[in-house]
């Protein structure tokens, strides 16, 4: 599966993003797709999650209440809308996903994502 992403810029602070993430290729049932970012100097975190079948979802205790994942299987897409943006959100995001059972669908360690957008950046001013 290939996954592109789009939607990132600058924005200032209390401001509103939709990342987009387009995937190419079969889907399974099982897959999850995921948003982790990455600012400089810092390790690559979780996001959200969201799994392809059923739509259950899963965020960071940082994304919870102003970051929102969807997903819309006719496109083939996945969204991330992120709200009340801060300076501290400013990184590289990127668009993961892997094949998952209903045990582990839930992990939030990239290491276990075998599918890799390219990015998108985000910028948020002060």
């Amino acid at each position: 599966v290939q996954l592109v992403e789009s939607g990132g810029g600058l924005v200032q602070a209390g401001g509103s993003l939709r990342l987009s993430c387009v995937a190419s290729g079969g889907i399974h049932n099982l897959y999850v797709m995921a948003w982790f970012r990455q600012a400089p100097g810092l390790e690559r975190e979780f996001v959200a999650s969201i799994r392809w079948s059923g739509g259950n979802t899963k965020y960071a205790e940082a994304s919870k209440g102003r970051f929102a994942i969807s997903r819309d299987t006719a496109e083939r897409s996945v969204y991330l809308q992120m709200d009340s943006l801060k300076p501290e959100d400013t990184a590289t995001y990127y668009c993961a996903g892997r094949l998952a059972t209903s045990a582990d669908w839930a992990v939030t360690a990239g290491k276990y994502y075998t599918d890799w957008g390219q990015g998108t950046q985000v910028t948020v001013s002060s």
